[in-house]
């Protein structure tokens, strides 16, 4: 039962036809890869199953009981009305809010659990979290080139928004589309309809109200929003038993997830090195344009200022029309293939104020914000997640860059709002007056706070202490190449006469920085051997008929 039944996923079937059995045999030999002659197909449409150790047939059935008409599963969904209630701010300021909000998990710096990742495997990464001289992971997307010599490569961008769905299921599921293509956006992607999705749904099914909510999320995003953006979901997978019962003194404590779709946004990218990042640029007036998708709505629940003040609200972003993020997507794409956005970043966690202040970190620049025009209350114009993005300009070209955002359809979307300034600070203005004032290294101290402590936990405290203190100095110069040589010189030229000298790749289980190895060799001008540790065992392969031997980076025996 257990090795039938199992779900584990690291299990994999592959059919062969029976003459390649003993090419298989080697290459799993060679690679260390445990493996197993389970069966065979056969002409019968019958599935047999013979357990050699009981001597048995567990299962002996004909396939039409498997696929011919199965009974149908059928469930009792009543939609349930959630229990919710206003949102009530009274007494909040605008200085606890900021320190509550960049500081909350969801917001706050990942440095901690980044840097425990090799992010550079395969030699192909064009664009990773960190951004900037100073590596802040503020990256909307990740991003990697098909060859060591192309321009051409994939993207991948994720979105989630399941707070929301406590209040409105169906519009957690528009959002999460949203925001992943909010962040796929800064790659540059031929069109809309290049994008494909995989769709991970979780849900505690059975539990009250949650089978309605999952029917009705999973139709809007299949049946409605990606039909109309005219994007595919060809795969995904779905955890439905997001409930958990267990017994404290005899009574019965429940604990139920709310109904998440997590979104990964995959597409081919025409040209990976005009990957936008929300690092600002150093350029003498700059201006910054906010696109609101909300269009002024401003709405809170389901945010994290709702949370953090132990909250969550009755009113919640929701993606209004498909139209707009059409507009968004198009213009963005058409902006970077002109040269004229300097940088990008969307909005989400954390609101206006989290992309501004994300901004601000990844280049060490200051910014000014005129308020005025996105709504009534500071709070609700800073906090709200509606879905959007702020890109900086040239002013030379704001006139330009507002019409074809116009034209796309975003004319009550689109917003001046400030501009970039040399000094660090962050300025908000709102009917004349500064309603808010703050310098980038106290902002990002308590941004990185959390994954400074962290950190403090799993590292040594000290080199974590002294990590974290370098946020302070505003004269850090920050990670820069300074190149000794002409990096477009071919140093091989003089050798292309010479024949090719072989240099042995070694590799073994767990080795994974051996292509972009192999690749280095190649372009100084040898001829690289990908050489197993099971292939100088068992002689296949001697030492003797290399020039030089390299051992690969990874994680060989653990």
């Amino acid at each position: 039962m257990q090795i039938w039944c199992n779900e584990a996923q690291e299990r994999y079937v592959v059919a062969i036809k029976p003459e390649s059995l003993p090419l298989f045999n080697a290459f799993c030999e060679r690679e260390h890869c445990l493996h197993a002659v389970i069966g065979v197909a056969t002409e019968q449409e019958h599935l047999l199953l013979n357990d050699a150790l009981l001597g048995d047939k567990p299962v002996d059935i004909p396939m039409s009981i498997l696929f011919g008409n199965p009974p149908k599963l059928h469930r009792n969904a009543r939609h349930i009305k959630p229990d919710t209630k206003a949102l009530d701010f009274t007494g909040v300021t605008l200085q606890e809010a900021v320190k509550r909000v960049l500081s909350f998990p969801a917001v706050a710096d990942k440095s901690f659990l980044i840097h425990i990742g090799d992010r550079s495997v395969t030699g192909l990464v064009a664009r990773d979290q960190m951004v900037g001289p100073w590596q802040i992971p503020v990256a909307d997307v990740a991003v990697t080139a098909s060859g060591f010599y192309a321009l051409t490569g994939e993207a991948m961008a994720m979105g989630e928004r399941s707070p929301i769905a406590v209040i409105n299921a169906p519009a957690s599921g528009r959002m999460a589309i949203g925001e992943a293509i909010t962040n796929l956006a800064a790659a540059r992607i031929e069109s809309l309809n290049k994008i494909k999705i995989s769709a991970n749904w979780m849900a505690a099914a059975g539990y009250q109200g949650e089978d309605a909510a999952l029917f009705d999320t999973v139709k809007t995003v299949g049946m409605e929003l990606c039909p109309e953006l005219g994007i595919a979901i060809p795969v995904g997978k779905d955890s439905l038993s997001m409930k958990t019962v267990w017994k404290d003194n005899a009574d019965e404590k429940v604990m139920t997830s709310p109904l998440s779709l997590v979104v990964t946004a995959f597409a081919p990218v025409i040209d990976v090195s005009k990957t936008l990042t929300p690092q600002l640029q150093d350029i003498d007036n700059s201006v910054l344009i906010l696109i609101d998708l909300g269009a002024g709505k401003n709405r809170l629940g389901g945010s994290v200022l709702a949370q953090v003040y132990n909250q969550m609200g009755n009113d919640c972003p929701d993606l209004d029309a498909a139209s707009l993020l059409k507009g968004l997507f198009t213009s963005v794409q058409t902006l970077n293939s002109q040269a004229k956005l300097l940088s990008y970043h969307d909005r989400s966690d954390g609101g206006l104020l989290a992309t501004i202040a994300e901004m601000m970190f990844a280049s060490r620049l200051g910014v000014s914000l005129s308020l005025d025009d996105l709504g009534n209350n500071v709070l609700s114009i800073l906090f709200n997640e509606e879905l959007g993005a702020v890109l900086q300009i040239r002013i030379s070209d704001c006139d330009d860059v507002i019409d074809l955002l116009q034209q796309a359809g975003l004319k009550d979307c689109t917003f001046l709002i400030g501009k970039v300034e040399k000094e660090p600070q962050l300025t908000l203005y709102y009917e004349g007056d500064i309603v808010y004032s703050a310098r980038r290294a106290e902002l990002q101290a308590i941004w990185s706070e959390v994954s400074y402590r962290m950190q403090a936990l799993r590292d040594n405290p000290e080199c974590a202490k002294q990590q974290f203190e370098r946020i302070a100095d505003d004269n850090d110069p920050g990670l820069t190449a300074s190149l000794t040589f002409a990096v477009n010189e071919d140093v091989t030229a003089p050798f292309l006469s010479a024949p090719r000298l072989k240099v042995a790749i070694l590799r073994e289980q767990g080795v994974n920085g051996h292509v972009e190895m192999a690749a280095a060799f190649d372009r100084a001008g040898f001829t690289s051997i990908d050489v197993h540790m099971t292939d100088i065992i068992h002689g296949r392969v001697s030492l003797r008929d290399f020039t030089g031997l390299v051992a690969c980076g990874g994680f060989s025996y653990g």
